[in-house]
């Protein structure tokens, strides 16, 4: 028998936070019911810089010291172990590791004064990933679910990836909060995986036209129950979401944006046999099939101890992945079309502890943008001599946020409504970070 307690919990379903109640249905699996809170409705195009948007996430903090912003002139506990070398823009220097970043930098831009005044993992991420200051918990839906929200679902494939999953700590960020489940991500998984494949998206090898049939009869059912409900805004538009959802599953085009297997060998090995590559590889997969918003989400950089230690590992893969996705996603033509970001939530300390490690610094860190006419080959802002504290053009969480929007022709400041009818902007304050396009 069909439980339906679950629907009886308006506010629960509303705000998404117990949806998983609904998904066990088991029946209703295969059809992939967690794609309906997926989806949302279809927009038209607006007049734009960009089609897509990719943010490169360097959860914990990628230490600018290190990286982007070295300081060969300070003291070697400021300065760390590493040397910069040239880059294809004269005058601009990198660290050693990162030799095929060195050789890309003349299709991106580089901001080198990030700044905000928070220290706390949480609390700091949601900042960036909305573009507002809130808790730690998270009170702003992140850009993916504004951007899902406003530009809708306009093909057979969801507005709105997170590769592998949205960013997280002690708990996941980057959800969509009071949009509701329809603009929340969909979480593609590790493609690096053996034997990839997206678990809402592959059907099994028995699903006969019989089986199929009697989801679909199972599906209709739940569908009418959800019409029933009046004033819930995710149960009263689930029904035109889930036929959308299953029509995804059923896609040719959804399942080949997600087959990584139909990438060469020597793509795959020229972006890194990681998590990371793999997962920048599937972006532009993702970006060729029509998503707009892709995440993907590369931690690790939390390097309090041994920083040393654990940057000889992560920068030789971002260096490997990064630079071959924007390599590739100029040879495939979507380099003109999509803005691309790059940045953690904060930078790190300019000291090196006592532990060899660089501790949470929300004052300065460093930030990629390439894409949608970004000019390549440009550096905007700068720290002072120890990379402590920006000294020219700071750039603000919600400077990077409106700067978003705007490329996709969002307004952020047009005001949308929380489940209570309470109106909310997009965004509070900020501006373009207009020295992209310069």
């Amino acid at each position: 028998m069909l439980n339906i307690a679950p629907f009886q919990n308006r506010s629960q379903l509303c705000n998404g936070t117990n949806r998983r109640n609904f998904l066990r249905i088991g029946a209703l699996a295969p059809l992939g019911l967690s794609l309906p809170q997926l989806l949302a409705a279809e927009q038209a195009a607006v007049k734009s810089r960009a089609k897509s948007v990719v943010l490169v996430y360097l959860g914990g903090g990628i230490s600018h010291h290190d990286s982007f912003d070295l300081k060969p002139e300070a003291v070697e506990q400021i300065r760390g172990k590493y040397k910069g070398i040239p880059t294809t823009v004269p005058g601009l220097q990198v660290c050693e590791l990162m030799p095929k970043i060195a050789q890309v930098m003349n299709k991106v831009c580089l901001v080198r004064s990030g700044t905000h005044e928070n220290d706390h993992h949480e609390t700091a991420t949601n900042w960036i990933l909305s573009g507002r200051f809130g808790s730690a918990f998270g009170d702003h839906p992140a850009m993916g679910a504004i951007v899902a929200h406003e530009t809708g679902f306009t093909g057979l494939v969801p507005p709105y990836v997170s590769i592998p999953k949205n960013p997280a700590f002690t708990w996941e960020l980057g959800r969509s909060v009071w949009l509701g489940g329809r603009c929340e991500s969909f979480k593609a998984g590790n493609p690096n995986d053996a034997n990839y494949k997206v678990r809402d998206l592959a059907q099994s090898a028995a699903m006969t036209p019989q089986v199929l049939e009697r989801r679909r009869s199972l599906l209709s059912a739940v569908d009418h129950l959800s019409a029933t409900v009046q004033g819930n805004d995710q149960l009263a538009t689930f029904d035109e979401f889930s036929q959308k959802a299953a029509a995804m599953v059923l896609s040719p085009q959804a399942q080949s944006a997600f087959d990584i297997t139909r990438e060469s060998d020597a793509m795959r090995d020229d972006y890194g046999r990681n998590q990371f590559g793999q997962s920048c590889l599937l972006a532009r997969r993702l970006v060729e099939s029509g998503v707009r918003f892709v995440t993907v989400d590369y931690g690790g950089w939390d390097h309090h101890a041994k920083i040393y230690e654990g940057l000889d590992k992560k920068l030789p893969e971002f260096d490997q992945g990064f630079s071959a996705f924007i390599r590739d996603m100029e040879s495939h033509g979507l380099l003109q079309d999509t803005l691309i970001v790059a940045m953690g939530e904060f930078g790190r300390t300019p000291k090196i502890n006592d532990k060899g490690g660089r501790d949470h610094w929300g004052r300065a860190g460093s930030l990629i943008f390439a894409g949608a006419g970004v000019k390549g080959g440009n550096v905007i802002g700068s720290t002072d001599k120890n990379g402590a504290f920006v000294t020219d053009r700071p750039v603000r969480p919600a400077d990077v946020a409106w700067t978003v929007y705007d490329a996709l022709g969002i307004d952020p400041t047009k005001e949308l409504h929380t489940p209570e009818g309470r109106p909310v902007s997009i965004l509070a304050e900020g501006t373009a970070v207009q020295e992209l396009y310069a």
